[in-house]
């Protein structure tokens, strides 16, 4: 069994494409625990979870999954790893038993007992072609195959998008539960920040490729704030105090990321709490500075 810290370790990832590049990733996710990876769709989220996978070759950087080289390492990997898409990988024709049949020989490890547990648990039929389950049981499917076979490690890509919160919540506390497990480490790709604001420990935010923030998710809603503020107030704020300013007619919302220095520096003004929506959005706009 290889020791290792973290689960994921992306060091200084490199990937051109014709009018996008990824462009020189760091991250690390812990052992143990939930990083939310987050951006707009086209920010380079896919990308990086495809050369973590070695679906795409890369331009530069090294990266390792549970101690090991993604490349060198893969087929020990891929065995111990799982990966849920948006997208159903199994073909429409076959039905949830006969995709355990084929996966029981694909993983060492898996276990019928558990797969089956998990269908029941999701009131997924058995012997019912999957081309006519709706979104919701596709993705339900996914995580069933994708937690009977003790994998150490889950990516998932948009994993929650166009469920109904329902589904969601449910899918959230599976993941929970399986993080119970301290050598279980789960790396969740998604847009719908609400849901990472639930049950990410950490966070990185990637945006054109760029990764802008990546960190504990608690100390980054500690320190980024919203400054709310007439126009005529605004005037006074500092440029390079603040990531972007939306305008509005009733006023000004000015994002800030370091919240005790602007509160001893702007001691007058309304400094409210954030979210990873908004933390998001105001930096998606930090090239056009006041937005409206």
């Amino acid at each position: 069994m290889t020791d290792f810290e973290n689960a994921i370790e992306i060091a200084s990832l490199t990937k051109k494409y014709d009018g996008f590049t990824l462009d020189d990733v760091n991250f690390s996710v812990p052992k143990g625990s939930i990083m939310g990876f987050i951006g707009q769709n086209g920010a380079g989220k896919t990308t990086t979870i495809r050369a973590l996978l070695n679906i795409i070759a890369v331009d530069a950087g090294n990266i390792k999954l549970l101690g090991m080289d993604n490349i060198k390492d893969e087929i020990e990997i891929k065995k111990r790893i799982s990966v849920v898409f948006d997208e159903l990988p199994f073909q429409d024709i076959f039905s949830a038993k006969q995709i355990a049949r084929i996966l029981c020989d694909i993983y060492p490890k898996w276990d019928n007992q558990i797969y089956e547990g998990y269908l029941e648990r999701f009131q997924l039929p058995m012997k019912k072609k999957v081309g006519e389950f709706s979104k919701g049981m596709k993705m339900k499917l996914q995580i069933a195959a994708a937690l009977s076979h003790s994998a150490e490690l889950l990516i998932m890509d948009e994993a929650t998008t166009g469920l109904d919160p329902v589904v969601r919540n449910e899918i959230l506390d599976i993941f929970l539960e399986y993080l119970q497990n301290e050598n279980h480490s789960i790396l969740m790709s998604s847009h719908i920040t609400s849901d990472l604001e639930k049950v990410a420990d950490s966070v990185t935010f990637i945006d054109r490729g760029k990764i802008l923030i990546s960190g504990y998710k608690d100390d980054i809603l500690e320190n980024h704030g919203l400054i709310k503020c007439s126009k005529k107030d605004f005037q006074d704020i500092e440029k390079e105090d603040f990531i972007s300013a939306r305008l509005s007619d009733f006023g000004a919302e000015i994002m800030i990321s370091d919240k005790s220095a602007m509160k001893r520096k702007y001691a007058g003004l309304l400094l409210e709490p954030t979210t990873l929506e908004e933390i998001m959005l105001f930096y998606v706009n930090r090239t056009k500075k006041e937005w409206s």
